[in-house]
């Protein structure tokens, strides 16, 4: 097998073990999600409910510290499986760059090392999260279903969400997320550290891109998988597609819309 075979090879390899590694966990977290979402309504239908699901329901009693830490998991893994398949690109840039290193004989980092540092952000934003749907059930403005029962706070986001989109705070997070090899090259560190701080710093311009998306699950529901597979599609298409960026623009103007039509109906 010749040099150019063997590199092919390789980098054919750790391409599929990266995707693969990003599959599994995207699976196993969907997996998690959606059985939430049909425990939520076997309970609506009168069912027992399972995994405790109910203290992550908004409920008229106060809560306790597991009804919150029960609500904090359901966040962080539904910002795990929302936004592991846009972060592909990052990953295998990063791995092929370790490759490279590996092959030279010089210090590398794991993958997963820049991936605990990236998840580690979006973990912090769930918790943000809990707090506000915590305050959200304080101020009845979620159903026990999680949906929104405020039309005012519906059109609100819907039009915040779409003006972001046009920000120039959208623009440089998602320049950022759309560009990892640019990302790599101006924000490199050495060692396990320097990976983990790649990934915090990542995993920064990323929230930036998309916080306010994530407050759109407030509207039609937090656990309606529907629209949850439709926000996680558009962050993939806006991030990893040609003229993504455009695709962003064009949705935000959509969301402008829909948001003051749902105003005019209140």
């Amino acid at each position: 097998m010749s040099g150019g075979t063997i590199l092919e090879a390789m980098l054919k390899r750790d391409r599929v073990v990266v995707l693969a590694a990003l599959g599994v966990i995207a699976g196993l977290a969907w997996a998690y999600i959606g059985y939430l979402a049909w425990d939520m309504q076997s309970m609506d239908g009168g069912g027992a409910g399972g995994l405790g699901l109910e203290a992550a329901m908004p409920r008229t009693q106060a809560w306790t510290l597991v009804d919150l830490a029960t609500l904090f998991v359901m966040w962080s893994v539904m910002m795990l499986a929302m936004m592991l398949p846009s972060v592909s690109d990052m990953l295998l840039a990063f791995a092929t760059i370790n490759r490279r290193r590996r092959e030279r004989q010089e210090p590398y980092v794991a993958t997963a090392v820049f991936l605990l540092g990236y998840l580690a952000v979006w973990i912090g934003f769930s918790a943000v999260a809990t707090l506000i749907q915590w305050g959200l059930q304080s101020a009845a403005l979620l159903s026990p279903m999680m949906v929104g029962t405020s039309p005012v706070l519906g059109g609100a986001l819907l039009i915040a969400a779409g003006i972001f989109q046009w920000t120039p705070l959208k623009d440089v997070c998602l320049a950022h997320c759309r560009s990892p090899m640019g990302f790599i090259l101006s924000d490199w560190r050495e060692g396990t550290g320097g990976a983990v701080l790649m990934g915090l710093h990542h995993g920064a311009f990323c929230v930036g891109c998309c916080w306010v998306l994530m407050g759109l699950l407030f509207v039609a529901g937090v656990m309606n998988l529907l629209w949850v597979a439709a926000i996680t599609v558009f962050v993939v298409i806006e991030k990893l597609a040609p003229r993504g960026d455009m695709v962003g623009r064009v949705t935000g103007g959509a969301l402008v819309v829909a948001g003051v039509a749902l105003l005019v109906q209140a």
